[in-house]
C-alpha cells in the first residue's frame, strides 16, 4: 500500500514541476522577465529607502 501511495507522490510531483516549468517558459516568451525584474527592483530599493 505504501508503495502506491509513493509511487503516486513521485507522479504527482514531477507533473507539478514540469507544469512549474512550461508556466516559467511561457512567462519567458510572453515578455514577463521585464516586468517582474522592474517590480522587483522597485521594491528592493523601497525596502532600503532609496525609492
Amino acid at each position: 500500500m505504501k508503495l502506491i501511495a509513493t509511487k503516486k507522490q513521485k507522479i504527482i510531483s514531477i507533473l507539478l514541476i514540469i507544469i512549474g516549468i512550461a508556466l516559467v517558459i511561457a512567462g519567458i516568451f510572453r515578455g514577463e522577465v521585464v516586468t517582474v525584474f522592474n517590480k522587483a527592483t522597485r521594491i528592493c530599493l523601497e525596502c532600503i529607502g532609496i525609492g
